[in-house]
């Protein structure tokens, strides 16, 4: 039975594993019109050595860009473009990419590459092996940084990173790792709550991957941090502590709790909810 308290804990019954593609890569892109096509003709080689042909899936979510990167995404082969209007942000990005996409394993990563798409596998494999989420933990004792950030960004980053803390209650060492990966049962019931679009989209899929008690682990990833960022971070920090507020209201004004057909969804691990 599922618990009335959200924060009990829950067992949950083995994955139905009904999709036949074992795979999706969700990629949010905002003006990447001359890097979409080898960014996917990379993913597509590197993750060939591990998967046929027919288990990936390829999801670009172009958002709202000025130039011709949904077009370039089709030419280079993605199975599936979403195309926003307007820009909207990266969470915004990553929920329609989730909830488009049709893999058993449901993973997303950043356009830049700054994880080499081989790596994808270790999150596919803790899915597989009963996790609900797997994210990359670029501080994790086993990880290693190819390409530094600078100071200032590293400074910003675990500034930004202790201030999850008024939403989260486990003490995350990387909320903000572009790559992560879940159950579909779960992309479908975490993603369509989800109501952040910028940057601390993260802490709220961590957020309601704790209420719901579902089980995350997290593995060491290689990085080459990239030299270009359309982070900034004094404005995007103000915002970031703005939705951290906005997560903190809607979870008290219940916008979070779960239907029964959610429930259901999670404990049967069903891959689509019905209406």
């Amino acid at each position: 039975m599922w618990s009335k308290n959200p924060m009990s804990k829950v067992t949950l019954e083995p994955e139905v594993m009904t999709e036949e593609i074992r795979l999706s890569v969700v990629i949010p892109a905002f003006g990447e019109e001359g890097t979409i096509g080898p960014t996917l003709e990379r993913i597509r080689a590197e993750l060939s050595e591990h998967l046929e042909p027919n288990d990936l899936e390829i999801v670009v979510v172009d958002d709202g860009s000025s130039d011709a990167t949904a077009q370039q995404a089709k030419l280079a082969g993605a199975d599936v473009v979403i195309e926003f209007s307007k820009n909207r942000g990266k969470g915004a990005a990553v929920r329609a990419g989730m909830l488009g996409a049709s893999g058993r394993v449901r993973a997303f990563t950043d356009a830049d590459l700054s994880y080499a798409p081989r790596q994808i596998m270790s999150l596919l494999e803790g899915i597989e092996a009963g996790a609900d989420a797997v994210t990359g933990n670029r501080y994790h004792p086993d990880s290693q940084t190819i390409t530094e950030t600078t100071g200032l960004r590293r400074i910003g980053s675990k500034a930004i990173n202790q201030t999850t803390r008024l939403v989260l209650q486990k003490p995350y060492a990387d909320t903000q790792s572009g790559l992560k990966a879940f159950r579909a049962a779960v992309a479908e019931v975490v993603f369509k709550r989800c109501q952040i679009d910028g940057f601390a989209f993260d802490v709220e899929v961590l957020h309601l991957l704790e209420r719901y008690n579902l089980k995350v682990v997290d593995v060491p990833v290689e990085v080459a941090n990239s030299a270009s960022s359309t982070v900034h971070l004094l404005a995007d920090g103000m915002l970031f502590i703005k939705d951290l507020s906005r997560i903190n209201r809607l979870a008290k004004s219940g916008a979070y709790d779960l239907t029964s057909q959610e429930r259901d969804l999670l404990l049967l691990g069903t891959t689509a909810a019905e209406g």
